[in-house]
């Protein structure tokens, strides 16, 4: 499923003709190498696997090498279900580290791992990652700062109390700094999410970690007057992950301008998303939602500008380039044009 959304994503290439013998083509072509990191410290996660390396196959790239934290458990080397993943999709160039140092060294490259630089780095990663991501994108392009996971969830009176709860947790199970938000104009709601909150936390088998991100200033219960600007408060935060379980989730919808990935209804949880619904979940954190896309086959591709001009075309176009470089005092942008049409 991940792999025919991402082949959604391909661009089609197009030539546009301005006139007899002049055309731009607009192609994309891919990166030809690229560093995925999967990461490892709380939990193991082949899906970001999946999610990294598959859109990076349909876009075209020939090198691909990933990165996972070494595992004490393994001594030292990575989970072998990362391994089993990567294997299963063709990966062979694989390395066991991570954090910030992982980045770094995607970034410039390690001769004595023969490890080369790369030109993309992408995927999901703690605070220290995603910092690290920051520093480097002067020297490689990164997807976003996929950094500690967020779920907003906006909800009206409709919308059932356990599921919104249950949702807040899973996303909240991943991080102790994992932002879980409520957007709502129904006191009633707040009230009943609250106390299903506090009898389903201490439940799940992460429980510590749940009652830290919920407690922690990035998750709150937010009260607003009605559902204009409850879409107002999410494009002002950009969230990573936004369910709306709300009467008409579809009206909503045209109300929301920034956000990772969208959640339309009552059956369409994060946790789908996360795993087997198709789109990608490696998503802008922080509030870059409100400026950059989450991950997709389009992350590998650079779009270029193909230029070309017949002869009679170039001299169809001379007086106004020649007029235009003159008024800009560049005389030599002129002659590179007349040069063109002197006689010997």
């Amino acid at each position: 499923s991940t792999g025919a959304a991402s082949e959604a994503q391909l661009p089609t290439p197009r030539i546009t003709i301005l006139g007899p013998g002049a055309e731009v083509i607009q192609r994309w072509s891919p990166v030809a190498r690229v560093g995925l990191y999967v990461p490892g410290g709380k939990a193991v996660y082949p899906s970001s696997v999946v999610m990294n390396v598959v859109p990076a196959q349909v876009a075209g790239v020939s090198s691909v090498a990933i990165a996972s934290p070494a595992q004490r458990q393994f001594d030292g080397s990575i989970h072998p279900t990362i391994l089993g993943a990567a294997g299963l999709l063709g990966i062979d160039e694989i390395y066991a580290m991570g954090g910030a140092g992982a980045i770094g060294a995607f970034a410039w490259g390690v001769p004595g791992l023969y490890l080369d630089p790369v030109q993309v780095i992408t995927g999901p990663g703690n605070v220290y990652v995603a910092a690290a991501k920051r520093i480097v994108r002067s020297q490689v392009g990164i997807d976003a700062e996929a950094g500690p996971t967020e779920i907003m969830v906006i909800a009206d009176a409709t919308a059932d109390p356990i599921l919104v709860a249950t949702d807040l947790i899973s996303q909240a199970e991943h991080d102790e700094l994992a932002a879980a938000v409520l957007v709502t104009d129904s006191v009633r709601l707040a009230d009943r999410v609250q106390a299903e909150l506090g009898r389903l936390a201490p439940l799940t088998p992460h429980s510590a970690r749940v009652d830290i991100s919920l407690r922690g200033i990035q998750s709150a219960v937010v009260l607003v007057d009605n559902m204009a600007a409850a879409a107002e408060f999410s494009n002002v935060y950009g969230p990573e992950h936004l369910e709306i379980q709300t009467a008409d989730p579809v009206e909503m919808l045209d109300l929301i301008e920034s956000a990772g990935a969208i959640f339309l209804g009552a059956h369409s949880p994060v946790s789908l998303g996360d795993y087997l619904a198709g789109s990608n979940h490696v998503l802008p954190t922080g509030g870059q939602a409100r400026f950059t896309p989450g991950l997709g086959a389009y992350t590998f591709l650079r779009p270029q500008q193909v230029i070309r001009y017949s002869r009679d075309a170039l001299r169809a176009v001379e007086d106004k380039v020649v007029a235009l470089a003159t008024a800009e005092n560049l005389p030599a942008h002129a002659a590179a044009v007349t040069a063109r049409f002197v006689e010997p």
